[in-house]
């Protein structure tokens, strides 16, 4: 885990971090990223007295692990710019500078629904706050599908109030396996280990683990993306075609894309949405995500891209079920 992923460090400087070696005690990791997310807030946040910022719409578990753990949410929707969403440093860090009880800013990043790489340089701003002593977490989670060289990574030793999740759930399709990792400055590591479980990752998760991110794992990881990302180009082509589909909301830097549901008078509508993506589950066995009820996201729906035939199905599936709602 001592090497970086889509990050501008070349081969010869892999293991630096602004001209400091990254060693183990940069890492900690975790079952899942979603163990990550709540150990990072019982560390830093008091119960019933500390909060949390982030920027909706966004990964859903920030909240959850907020409510668990008794941490105030306190929220600043992304900016929707055209098409694609950004978080505003500006407001983020005024909030930041009222408000001390705020412990933690979550920046998804490629961001879950928006498929949106946030700038390194707005997340920057942010860590260079002033007066703030808080911790901005970026979650990764959907690098490895964005453009070469955007990860925030290589950055922690540089930032200590900076921390990273990657995982290998998204581009390796281990989801199931149950592994991610923080990349952090070594003294915020050291508290995070202390505190989470012994054992916590398995023998068979660990050994797994090193083989994927092996040379060759990670070559037939990239292999793979590639192929996921001919797919998404294939329906950022092919779903405009289609009668009831709208405009793409968001970014093309992840594995999904966020597209409008539109009414026969070519407004966004979540109840169409809806509909299709009940009758999508229920009757063709695709399942899409709902997401019309986020900021920013009215009548939009999260499809995830799949392989060659996975997207033919879906092409068909959908367009058979507009049609269908379209001549009610």
């Amino acid at each position: 885990m001592c090497d970086f992923r889509n990050s501008e460090i070349n081969s010869a400087d892999k293991q630096t971090l602004n001209g400091k070696v990254l060693k183990p005690e940069n890492l900690c990791f975790g079952v899942g990223s979603d163990e990550s997310i709540d150990a990072i807030m019982r560390v830093l946040c008091v119960p019933g007295k500390d909060k949390l910022l982030t920027c909706p719409p966004t990964y859903g578990m920030y909240a959850v692990s907020a409510q668990i753990n008794d941490v105030e949410v306190v929220s600043i929707n992304m900016n929707f710019i055209k098409g694609k969403f950004s978080i505003k440093p500006d407001e983020i860090n005024a909030r930041l500078a009222e408000d001390p009880s705020i412990k933690l800013a979550y920046i998804c990043s490629p961001g879950n629904p928006t498929g949106s790489l946030i700038e390194k340089a707005d997340i920057i701003k942010v860590l260079e706050h002033p007066t703030w002593n808080g911790i901005v977490v970026v979650d990764e989670a959907y690098i490895d599908f964005a453009p070469e060289g955007t990860s925030m990574a290589p950055l922690v030793n540089k930032y200590p109030n900076l921390l990273v999740m990657q995982t290998l759930s998204k581009s390796f399709g281990l989801a199931g396996v149950r592994c991610g990792v923080s990349f952090a400055s070594p003294d915020l590591s050291r508290l995070l280990n202390s505190m989470k479980a012994p054992y916590n990752i398995s023998t068979p998760t660990a050994r797994l683990a090193s083989r994927v991110l092996s040379p060759e794992g990670i070559k037939v990881m990239k292999g793979l993306v590639k192929k996921i990302i001919v797919q998404r180009d294939r329906l950022v082509r092919e779903l405009p075609k289609l009668q009831g589909i709208g405009e793409f909301v968001g970014g093309e830097d992840a594995n999904f894309l966020l597209v409008e549901i539109i009414d026969k008078d070519g407004k966004p509508s979540n109840d169409i949405a809806r509909q299709v993506y009940t009758k999508l589950a229920e009757f063709r066995n695709v399942i899409v995500r709902y997401r019309g009820k986020e900021p920013g996201c009215t009548g939009c729906l999260r499809i995830s891209i799949g392989n060659e035939e996975e997207t033919t199905i879906l092409l068909k599936e959908l367009q058979s079920v507009l049609a269908e709602i379209y001549s009610e």
